[in-house]
C-alpha cells in the first residue's frame, strides 16, 4: 500500500541519509570520514579549485573534523579506491567487487570507452608499470629506454588515454596522487589481500545500486537510482518490482510524486533534525548532484554556471548552494584568494522564500568561522547581497 508523506517529511528523510546536519561523534576523525564516505558511497572527484576541492568539501560537511589528507590516507590505507560512480569518484574499499561489471564491459568490448583502444599502446604502457612500478602520465612524455624501438605513437596525449583505459577497465588503478596527478600502479599491487574481488551477478548488481541509493539518499525513483549508469535502467526496475513483491522496499507518495524507500530508513521521520545548523555545500554535493530531484525536493532550480558564458551568468561562476532550516534557501559565489588568505563573496543571493534573514545571517556568520579556515583562509569580505524577489 502507497504511504503518503508531506514534503516536509521527505526532505527529513533525504537529510538524515545524507548526513546533513552533521552528527557530532567523539573519536578518531579519520574513522568518521571513513564511515561518512561508506554512508555516502562515493564522494565526486572534480578539479575546479575556486574554494577547496568537491570531494574535500562534501566530506567536510559530514564530519567537521575532516582535514584534507583524509582522502589521501584512506587511499594508502587501501580503505578506499578510485573508480567511476556516475563521474569520477573516491570510492569505500567494501564496494570493490561492484566495479567488476563495468570493468569487465570495458574489457570484452561490451561498452565502449571515450578514448580509442590502442592495444598495442596499451601493453607497452602495462609493460612499463610492471617492470618500473608505479608511474604518472608525465613519465611517458619521452620514450623509455625499456624499449629498443621508439613507437609512433609514444607520445603524451595517447599514453594518458591508455593509461586511463587500462584504469578503467581495471588493469590499473590509482595508487596516490601527486600534486593532483594520478600514479597508476598494477591493480594486484594495490587491491588489498582480503577484499573480494568476486563478479557479481547483474541481479546482484542491480540490488547492490538500489540499496545503496536509498540508504545514502532516504528515498529514490529507479530513473535517480540509474542516472548516468548505461544499460542499468531496465534492470533497476525489475529489481525493484521483485524487492517490492518480498517486501524490501516500500512506495511513497511524497506531495504527488512517487518514490521507494527501505522501510528501516522511515524510522527517521520520528528523529529530530537540528534545523539551526547552516551548511555551505559544494555544487557536487552528494544531495544536490540531481538537479531535477533538488528542484521536486526542495524547491531549489541550481545551474552551476562555471559552464555557462560570463556574460549570461546569473549567479556568478562558482555559486555555492546554502542548506539552512531544512530548506536550500541560498547560494553565494566564492573564489578563495590563497596568497592573500581570503574568501571574496563576490554574490550572495538569496532566495524568495527566505523569511528569517536575520537568524539566516547569525548561521551563516558562525558557518564561515568555520569555513574559512578550512579553506585557509583568515578572513571574508561580502561584495554583494541580492534578495530575490
Amino acid at each position: 500500500m502507497l504511504e503518503s508523506i508531506s514534503l516536509q517529511q521527505g526532505r527529513k528523510l533525504v537529510l538524515h541519509a545524507q548526513g546533513l546536519p552533521a552528527k557530532s561523534r567523539s573519536g578518531d576523525p579519520l574513522t568518521h570520514s571513513l564511515h561518512a564516505l561508506k554512508a555516502l558511497g562515493y564522494v565526486q572527484i572534480d578539479t575546479i579549485s575556486a574554494v577547496v576541492r568537491a570531494h574535500h568539501h562534501t566530506l567536510w560537511n559530514r564530519n567537521p573534523h575532516y582535514h584534507c589528507d583524509h582522502l589521501t590516507q584512506l587511499i594508502a590505507n587501501k580503505q578506499a579506491f578510485e573508480y567511476w560512480s556516475h563521474a569520477a569518484a573516491y570510492l569505500p574499499m567494501k564496494d570493490y567487487r561492484y566495479s567488476l561489471l563495468r570493468k569487465n564491459a570495458l574489457a570484452d568490448g561490451t561498452l565502449d570507452h571515450w578514448y580509442p583502444r590502442n592495444p598495442k599502446l596499451m601493453a607497452q604502457v602495462l609493460r612499463r608499470i610492471h617492470d618500473e612500478g608505479p608511474l604518472m602520465a608525465k613519465d611517458f612524455e619521452s620514450p623509455s629506454t625499456a624499449f629498443k624501438s621508439k613507437p609512433k605513437d609514444w607520445t603524451s596525449k595517447p599514453a594518458k588515454q591508455a593509461l586511463e583505459y587500462l584504469f578503467m577497465q581495471g588493469d590499473l588503478m590509482i595508487k596516490e596522487r601527486v600534486n593532483f596527478h594520478k600514479v597508476y600502479e598494477l591493480t594486484e599491487r594495490v587491491l588489498p589481500s582480503d577484499v573480494d574481488t568476486q563478479t557479481p551477478s547483474e541481479q546482484d548488481y542491480w540490488r547492490f545500486l538500489i540499496t545503496r541509493f536509498l540508504r545514502a539518499n532516504g528515498l529514490g525513483q529507479a530513473n535517480e537510482i540509474a542516472y548516468l549508469r548505461k544499460n542499468t535502467k531496465t534492470g533497476i526496475k525489475q529489481t525493484i518490482n521483485t524487492m517490492l513483491e518480498a517486501g524490501e522496499l516500500t512506495e511513497l507518495d511524497v506531495a504527488g510524486e512517487h518514490y521507494y524507500a527501505l522501510p528501516s530508513q522511515l524510522d527517521a521521520l520520528n528523529t529530530p533534525i537540528k534545523r539551526s545548523h547552516l551548511h555551505i555545500l559544494s555544487p557536487f554535493d552528494n544531495l544536490l548532484i540531481q538537479r531535477k530531484r533538488m528542484q521536486t525536493l526542495f524547491a531549489f532550480d541550481y545551474l552551476l554556471e562555471c559552464y555557462v558564458p560570463a556574460h549570461k551568468r546569473q549567479f556568478g561562476y562558482f555559486s555555492l548552494p546554502i542548506l539552512w532550516d531544512t530548506k536550500l534557501v541560498a547560494r553565494m559565489d566564492c573564489k578563495v584568494d590563497r596568497k592573500g588568505k581570503v574568501l571574496h563573496i563576490h554574490h550572495l543571493v538569496l532566495e524568495a522564500s527566505l523569511r528569517k534573514v536575520d537568524a539566516f545571517q547569525q548561521a551563516l556568520t558562525k558557518s564561515l568561522e568555520a569555513f574559512m579556515p578550512f579553506n585557509q583562509c583568515q578572513t571574508y569580505i561580502l561584495h554583494k547581497t541580492t534578495h530575490l524577489a
